[in-house]
């Protein structure tokens, strides 16, 4: 599916994604802008094939992306060299109600050339990104940093 065979009625110049149900557990998101697709599946502990990215790993990965965009904004702004940026995601889930409780963000990066300083710049800009301030204050975000 591309933004093509979508009907123009149905487009909405602020909408960000249409999502279809494609049976099977599975559903189907589009990038409105970019025509981009993600394809979810139920998780393997909640019906599903585990195929591909459930929608509370999205969630839990989105936390992540979030967080290395706004260090990326931040190193950009103030000249810091970015190198070697990746995260580890954690994702820990509960029950009742069935939700994720907690999610666990590792990130490495090379810090050789960052002083304390900076290194707290980047480690706010982190912590302090849209995905994190916008999920619930009960969901626990363990977010560790380790410079190589």
């Amino acid at each position: 599916m591309h933004l093509d065979s979508i009907p123009a009625s149905f487009l909405r110049t602020m909408d960000t994604a249409h999502v279809k149900y494609l049976g099977g557990l599975r559903t189907e998101a589009l990038h409105v802008r970019s025509g981009e697709k993600i394809i979810t599946d139920a998780p393997i502990d909640n019906h599903g094939k585990g195929a591909a990215f459930s929608p509370t790993d999205l969630m839990s990965t989105s936390l992540a992306c979030c967080m290395m965009t706004l260090m990326g904004i931040a190193a950009e702004a103030r000249n810091i060299a970015l190198k070697g940026l990746e995260a580890r995601v954690v994702k820990h889930m509960a029950s009742g109600p069935r939700r994720v409780e907690r999610i666990e963000v590792h990130f490495t990066l090379d810090g050789k050339d960052l002083d304390d300083k900076q290194r707290g710049i980047l480690e706010h800009a982190a912590r302090t990104c849209p995905v994190a301030l916008s999920l619930r204050e009960e969901l626990v975000q363990e977010v560790s940093f380790t410079y190589r």
